[in-house]
């Protein structure tokens, strides 16, 4: 056995957090071990508060404290548009650009058959009630370039195209700094399909 069992207990629990490996679970659990205890006290004390008291948003599904998150309880909000995304880790990317002012919807994910998600999985119903009940103008739909989020997003503007809502996508191709010599040839093809006037 090369760690006692509580550690080895430890580095078990933080290697079943996403994008953590072993090396990762281990150099997380000799750090808790290390710090002193009213630290590691205060990372369980948040943990257990912030499971205990976030839920889902019951307009949009964004994570929040109470019935409403903090974007769907902002009065200034632009309640004519609404910007689809897989999920709420998503809308922090989104309000980082500070262009966006409208709501959000998270869906919890995407099309993928081979997953077993299907339409029925994702949250779409909800979405279409909120496009009828709000008159909402515009959708902006944010998911991922792969492609279950295509497929996700031409699922989507399927389902709304009889409403009379504007449905939009968000571009994709070549990041800022980037050199053309390395962009492979869907990015690129991306980038010339999506270009804009100057």
């Amino acid at each position: 056995m090369l760690y006692n069992r509580l550690t080895g207990r430890l580095i078990d629990e933080l290697g079943k957090l996403p994008g953590i490996g072993p090396k990762s679970a281990q150099r997380l659990a000799f750090h808790i071990i290390k710090v002193t205890r009213e630290e590691a006290e205060s990372l369980a004390q948040a943990i257990l508060e912030a499971k205990r008291n976030i839920r889902f948003c019951m307009n949009c599904y964004n994570l929040s404290e109470g019935e409403l998150c903090e974007f769907c309880s902002e009065p200034g909000r632009d309640r004519s548009s609404i910007c689809v995304v897989e999920e709420p880790k998503d809308i922090i990317a989104v309000e980082r650009t500070g262009k966006f002012k409208g709501l959000y919807h998270v869906l919890g994910g995407v099309i993928a058959p081979m997953d077993g998600i299907g339409p029925g999985e994702l949250r779409l119903y909800e979405l279409m009630e909120r496009v009828r009940k709000d008159r909402v103008q515009e959708l902006i739909i944010a998911t991922n370039p792969n492609t279950e989020g295509e497929a996700t997003a031409l699922f989507v503007a399927d389902m709304v195209r009889d409403l009379g809502v504007r449905t939009t996508r968000i571009a994709s191709g070549l990041p800022v700094g980037g050199e053309l010599e390395y962009a492979d040839e869907v990015t690129l093809g991306r980038a010339l399909e999506g270009r804009r006037e100057l």
